[in-house]
């Protein structure tokens, strides 16, 4: 009975959640037409493809429902909302929207408020990527990036970080048996605000945790995220991907969550090439990022257009990029993929 009364309640959350960022995107759209109609996105969604993303996307759902009653972790994580946040930066966003049609109506993708200093950062990423107000670097943005995030996948941008899950897990049983829950660290690169480590601190309650990130403000707001939940707080450091301050062979997990469809190519080569050497032999590297054109050519309208409709300068090129082969250049073995929804995930090991 319990398992059936999670199933169920776990579904009417997740068809809960679809149903109310569809009547967002409506009723903005109705409201941008009328207040900013030079801004409206010229790409409209096939009808022919509605049923397979549905498809998808009850997939997802399965799977995710499959980890939680096979102990992957917790079924509380399936429930694990912050509603509250929701609930009091929900006006906050709609008030929000004005701001950034007028930005996308003047092309400004790089404007910030003039509170936030953008000197030290890499170029590509002082952008406002998705039109966000301030980009990633205030405290607004970091209070407003979760709700957008589930708006955009229609409730779903959770049940898509846990599929990291199980291969970091198995990858850390199968390699690293013999060494103490405790002493086993797992880090998050780009963990924002700190959504996929308090994921992974559910799976794995002893593991100490790391997470990097080059947003203060997205570090401020993962502190106050994670610090509510019990166990070891993960440690947190503000740094550059390209550069991680950390020893070689550190870590025995690594993981990386929508990050490399907003990276340069060569960006990307850095980034994997640090989690390299900074993972132990026998250790996981786990990304999750965007669908690709190579895994999922039946997707490719939904990907025409995204690039310029959510300014993702790097998006494109990103679709494009064999991923696999950046990894194997790296060093990594045994690479795999999966697709799950909207995303790719690639699964990667550091040969002992």
């Amino acid at each position: 009975m319990a398992d059936t009364l999670t199933k169920l309640t776990y579904q009417t959350l997740q068809q809960g959640k679809n149903y109310l960022s569809f009547a967002h995107k409506t009723v903005l759209g109705q409201v941008q037409k009328i207040v900013s109609p030079n801004t409206r996105p010229t790409f409209i969604l096939p009808i022919a493809l509605i049923p397979v993303i549905q498809a998808k996307l009850d997939s997802l759902s399965a799977a995710d429902l499959a980890d939680a009653e096979a102990g992957v972790y917790p079924s509380t994580l399936l429930f694990d909302d912050p509603w509250a946040d929701y609930l009091r930066y929900y006006p906050m966003l709609c008030l929000d929207m004005p701001k950034v049609w007028e930005r996308i109506g003047l092309k400004q993708y790089q404007k910030f408020s003039p509170e936030v200093d953008t000197t030290g950062y890499p170029n590509y990423y002082v952008q406002n990527f998705h039109h966000q107000t301030d980009g990633y670097l205030s405290e607004d943005s970091a209070n407003l990036y979760d709700l957008q995030v589930e708006i955009l996948f229609g409730g779903s941008a959770d049940p898509m970080r846990r599929r990291i899950l199980a291969p970091l897990k198995a990858g850390l049983q199968q390699a690293f048996a013999d060494i103490p829950a405790k002493q086993q660290r797992v880090l998050d690169i780009a963990c924002g605000t700190g959504r996929t480590l308090r994921a992974i601190r559910a799976t794995l309650p002893q593991a100490s945790l790391y997470g990097t990130d080059l947003s203060p403000a997205y570090l401020r707001k993962a502190n106050e995220l994670l610090s509510e939940i019990p166990g070891e707080l993960p440690q947190l450091a503000q740094a550059n991907a390209e550069e991680l301050p950390y020893l070689d062979n550190y870590f025995h997990g690594i993981t990386c969550v929508f990050l490399f469809h907003e990276l340069p190519g060569v960006v990307r080569q850095n980034i994997i090439d640090q989690a390299f050497r900074t993972l132990q032999p026998g250790g996981t590297f786990v990304i999750c990022d965007s669908i690709q054109l190579s895994d999922s050519p039946e997707l490719a309208p939904s990907m025409d257009g995204f690039d310029e409709i959510f300014h993702e300068p790097y998006y494109r090129d990103y679709t494009r990029d064999d991923l696999t082969l950046r990894l194997t250049n790296a060093g990594f073995k045994d690479v795999r993929t999966e697709v799950h929804f909207m995303s790719k995930y690639l699964i990667a090991t550091k040969e002992k």
